[in-house]
């Protein structure tokens, strides 16, 4: 059973099936996306001798609805953590909806990742989906409306483009919540042994919520330092605020010069040095994830993905931005009248 029919056997929870929609190009490869989160549930890069899944997903989506891993969804209103789910914009409070502890975690429960988007255009290589979200929900001002595009190209990238609108000022930061093993999403392999390079002096110290403790610390001597490639594993859990969260799950301030979208800012490598994947955006941080808690996420087969079965690279804003306006990087907050748009890309490179 191909991947457009086994996640149609279940109905969403408005009663309708799942769309599911596959983009391939000319080298063999191709990708699927589903209305439901908007979410990217396939990628599969053709090797010499195989055509490889390199995407931790699930195969039905009784499945996913029942994973809590967020995989390959869009995130939104907020990537990432909002401290005790409060902010303020102007003097004037906001409570969000609470769904991690006494903290926000990318939107709140019920949140873009658990909407079905509509499909807003369709083409051969391209496909883009809409979804509005009304004032006041999880918390956040304003009514919103989101666009978010996949773009697959012959060369095997993936072009991620957001954008969204709003009638009252509104923190705004989305991503893509894919995670990624080169080695093959059913390889049985962990994450840990792929090579990374970022290009990122500074990163977010936390506390055991992974709540940012309100500065930037340098990478120079410390085990979160990926200026040049290492192996993941190389300094795994070196590092105290590595063993608060059980691994990487940090935010990178993504040097400068590499936040145009078109500089490489992140590069992975699989193990068996088959394939790498070029990470691009035009957003100023970089979450680097090794799911630390994948242990029984379901996946595409019988058997659950593991601890680090595979790493996440989310871009976006840093985490809890809206409490922390003095951070080198544009306003996360999008006034009424503006647009907000960021692009990502993940190029894979056949070695």
């Amino acid at each position: 059973m191909n991947i457009s029919q086994s996640m149609i056997q279940t109905n969403f929870h408005d009663g309708q099936k799942a769309k599911v929609f596959t983009l391939t190009n000319k080298q063999g490869s191709s990708i699927s996306l589903m209305d439901i989160g908007a979410t990217w549930i396939s990628c599969k890069i053709q090797l010499e001798s195989e055509k490889r899944e390199v995407l931790l997903g699930v195969n039905s989506l009784a499945k996913h609805l029942k994973q809590e891993a967020y995989l390959g969804a869009t995130v939104g209103r907020y990537a990432n953590r909002i401290a005790q789910g409060k902010f303020a914009i102007e003097g004037q409070q906001f409570q969000l909806d609470k769904n991690q502890g006494e903290n926000t975690l990318h939107g709140g429960s019920g949140a873009f990742d658990k909407r079905r988007w509509q499909v807003l255009d369709e083409k051969t290589d391209q496909i883009t989906f809409q979804l509005v979200s009304v004032d006041g929900e999880q918390g956040f001002p304003g009514n919103l409306t989101a666009t978010v595009s996949y773009l697959f190209s012959d060369d095997n990238e993936v072009l991620i483009e957001y954008s969204a609108s709003t009638d009252k000022a509104c923190p705004v930061n989305f991503t893509n919540h894919a995670y990624f093993n080169l080695l093959g999403a059913e390889s049985g392999e962990t994450c840990l042994q792929h090579s990374l390079q970022i290009n990122a002096d500074k990163y977010v110290p936390t506390d055991e919520f992974a709540i940012p403790l309100g500065h930037l610390q340098s990478v120079e001597n410390t085990g979160f330092d990926f200026s040049t490639e290492k192996v993941i594993n190389q300094d795994f859990m070196l590092d105290q605020d590595q063993k608060l969260l059980s691994g990487y799950d940090h935010a990178y301030l993504i040097n400068a010069d590499k936040q145009d979208g078109k500089q490489v800012a992140a590069c992975l490598c699989s193990p068996d040095n088959a394939l790498e994947m070029q990470l691009r955006t035009t957003k100023p941080g970089l979450q680097f994830y090794t799911g630390n808690f994948l242990t029984n996420c379901p996946s595409r087969s019988e058997d659950a993905y593991k601890t680090n079965a595979g790493v996440a690279l989310e871009t976006q804003f840093l985490p809890d931005s809206p409490n922390h306006p003095e951070w080198p990087q544009a306003s996360c907050i999008l006034q009424a009248g503006e647009m907000y748009q960021s692009q990502t890309s993940y190029q894979f490179q056949v070695k």
